[in-house]
């Protein structure tokens, strides 16, 4: 296997910049800052733009019912698990060069390949609703009209794809991404109490007049920090990047941080929505717009704008990836063009699926009557349903000796990813259980 990634030709090597920093040749710290600068994409890109609208919606809510000292322990816990998950997708990318519904298609036959296709397209369709309902729901409150905020949102995602090259999407993906820290300024103005968050950590409890939920709120915050678009987009990013097994370290690393920030984020996301705990009532059915009147109300105006800009930021970086993921994966698994180095005329199809699925998204939140709270618990169903094989298949090829060579998981890894794998089919029982009976 390393030996095929060797013949890399002259045009895979500079297919992004990617490649002419990391043979750069400069010493010191000018060769450290370039790496850096380079190693920054995918694996960051995944794990913020799983702080979503609605997961920062969720976040928030979960702060408002339970306050701090429940779930900002768990949050940060849940770095691990979704480390080692996006860890598998990001090298079994980078070592054999293909995306996951091209393996599953190859390894599992046409069953799985489509089984896999169909049901991620359908849940990102879903999630991307949820998406344009955050992005929409601060310009609603300044007074636009729906529809009218709806296309606004639309034309900015859709010209995304305009931009030229993998390079320039990658950094412009990144920037909207470290906007997300805004969670964090909102959290801090709301001046929660240190001595409470650090209680939290050495006495982590429920109380007792909320144990009855609790269950439901753990799963949803656990089910908010895995998600299967995750899968499928850091796999095919790793390509189009150009990240190949030599630079596995820096896809760790990329990784780590983006995780690292993500848990830490949606903490700040429960910290600011704990400002609400014991004010609002109902809070467990706000909507974008209820939370952000709500904390206009309690906190100030202030937090309550920065909050909503967060959501819609959120929601943009959101639906990029998760249009980016089912684009990817249909486009390798029939064969098209697929590359974000293409311009829209290179690859049609690619490009099709992207924005195809972002009109769609948009134009169903102006259903009239449609039940927009009932997409989330939908969503997270079916997405529960769909990671099950597919974690065990990405356990099964990362620890494939004859696909992944000298870079297959360890038995340690094994063992402690299929314990991964284990907790999450539960977790899957336990919301089907909570959402149906």
């Amino acid at each position: 296997m390393d030996k095929m990634q060797a013949t890399l030709t002259s045009s895979d090597a500079h297919q992004s910049k990617f490649r002419e920093i990391v043979t750069n040749r400069k010493k010191g710290w000018k060769r450290l800052a370039l790496l850096i600068w380079a190693l920054m994409g995918p694996g960051l890109i995944a794990a913020m733009a799983d702080n979503d609208a609605g997961g920062a919606i969720s976040y928030a809510v979960t702060g408002a019912e339970f306050g701090i000292g429940l779930f900002v322990p768990l949050v940060l816990c849940l770095a691990p698990l979704t480390f080692t998950i996006q860890e598998m997708s990001m090298r079994l990318g980078a070592v054999t060069q293909e995306g996951f519904s091209r393996l599953a298609l190859k390894r599992y036959g046409r069953f799985w390949g489509y089984y896999h296709i169909t049901t991620l397209a359908f849940e990102n369709l879903l999630i991307l609703v949820t998406e344009f309902i955050g992005m929409t729901a601060g310009l609603v409150l300044l007074g636009l009209p729906l529809w009218l905020s709806t296309v606004l949102c639309l034309l900015l995602v859709v010209i995304f794809a305009l931009f030229t090259g993998y390079w320039t999407k990658e950094r412009v993906a990144l920037f909207v991404a470290l906007l997300n820290v805004v969670f964090l300024v909102v959290a801090a103005m709301t001046h929660p109490s240190l001595a409470a968050i650090g209680h939290s950590f050495a006495a982590w409890n429920v109380p007792a007049a909320l144990q009855g939920g609790v269950i439901w709120y753990m799963i949803a915050t656990i089910g908010n920090a895995v998600a299967p678009w995750m899968v499928f987009f850091q796999g095919s990013g790793t390509v189009d990047k150009g990240v190949t097994s030599r630079e596995l370290w820096l896809g760790r690393i990329d990784t780590a941080i983006g995780i690292l920030l993500q848990v830490i984020i949606a903490a700040g996301a429960i910290i600011a929505g704990a400002a609400l705990f014991g004010h609002v009532q109902n809070i467990s059915n706000a909507g974008p717009s209820d939370m952000i009147r709500a904390l206009n109300n309690v906190v100030g105006r202030w937090p309550a704008i920065l909050f909503g800009f967060g959501l819609f930021n959120a929601g943009f970086l959101a639906s990029i990836t998760v249009s980016l993921s089912s684009s990817w994966s249909i486009a390798e698994l029939f064969g098209w063009s697929k590359s974000l180095n293409d311009k829209v005329w290179e690859a049609p199809k690619f490009y099709a699926v992207y924005i195809g699925s972002l009109v769609l998204a948009a134009f169903a939140i102006l259903i009239p009557n449609l039940p927009l709270n009932y997409f989330s618990v939908v969503a997270q169903v079916i997405g529960g349903i769909l990671m099950l094989p597919l974690l065990i298949f990405m356990v099964l090829m990362t620890s494939d000796r004859e696909l992944m060579g000298t870079h297959r998981t360890r038995i340690f890894g094994r063992i402690w990813s299929w314990v991964m794998v284990s907790l999450l089919i539960g977790l899957t029982l336990a919301s089907f259980w909570q959402t149906f009976f």
